[in-house]
Formats: structure tokens, sequence, C-alpha cells
């Protein structure tokens, strides 16, 4: 197997996904580089740690951009709230270069994950509509399509 199999893998997995699948990948993400972080730290890798964290922020950055308010403004200003929250956490722990508010992170964005994992299902089973909206971005644009979340 080449190395490039795992990369052309996930570029297939994003470019096939549905709006609220990405959205999956991107929490997915997201822990993940929180767990490198803490690792980072707990090895004494501030390199690693930086590295990693700086990919979280990132993600975090496009939850943040990607929530389109006109469905459900509140909603959208608590998650807006929750996101930034979690990457001034992250700034935090690299100042401090602990693994306390790297925790917290992850711990909330397991349950944001968790939590959108049960909605996914359950629009599946049709017991609620589709928490996603998809605006394509305009023709001929190189502007990512967005996503928002209805109540």
């Amino acid at each position: 197997m080449s190395a490039a199999s795992p990369q052309a893998y996930l570029r297939t997995k994003v470019l096939t996904a549905s709006p609220a699948e990405l959205r999956m990948l991107l929490l997915d993400g997201a822990i993940r580089f929180a767990e490198q972080t803490k690792l980072g730290y707990e090895s004494k890798d501030f390199e690693g740690a930086f590295s990693a964290t700086t990919k979280c922020q990132a993600i975090l950055t496009e939850l943040i951009c990607s929530l389109q308010s006109k469905h459900n403004p509140a909603l959208c200003e608590r998650m807006t709230a929750l996101y930034t929250y979690m990457y001034k956490r992250l700034v935090e722990a690299s100042l401090q270069r602990t693994v306390e508010p790297v925790q917290e992170v992850i711990g909330l964005l397991q349950y944001d994950r968790e939590t959108w994992e049960m909605l996914m299902k359950e629009v599946k089973a049709g017991a609620v509509a589709s928490p996603i909206a998809m605006e394509t971005p305009i023709e001929g644009s190189d502007q990512a399509p967005r996503f928002s979340v209805q109540a």
C-alpha cells in the first residue's frame, strides 16, 4: 500500500460526505488534534503540542465560520461562543504549557460530537427534520460551501 492511499481515501471521504457528515469529520479532527496536543504537553514535546494546537484551532475557526445564523440566530450565537471558549482554552494551554485546559476542550468536543451523532441518527430515522441547510457558493466562486444549523 502506498503512502498516498490514506490521503486519497480521506480526500474521497470528504468529497462525497454530506454537510452533516462533514461537520462530524471536523469534530473528529478537532478531537484528534486536541488529544495530540495533550500528549505533546505530557511528553514535553512542546513543538508537537503547538502544531496540534494550531490544527485544532483552525478546525474550531472553520466550525465558527461555517455557521449560518439565518435559521436559528440564538443557537448559532451559543455555538460560536462555545467554539470561541474552546479556542481561548487552547491559547491558555499554550501559554501555560499545561494539560488541564486541553482536557476540558477534549471533553467539550466529545460531548458536541456525541450530540451531533445522536441528532444525525434521529434525522436518519425521520424523527426530526435535517438540522443542516446547505448553501452553495456562487458559481465560479472559490468560496467553500457553508452549512447552517436549523432548529
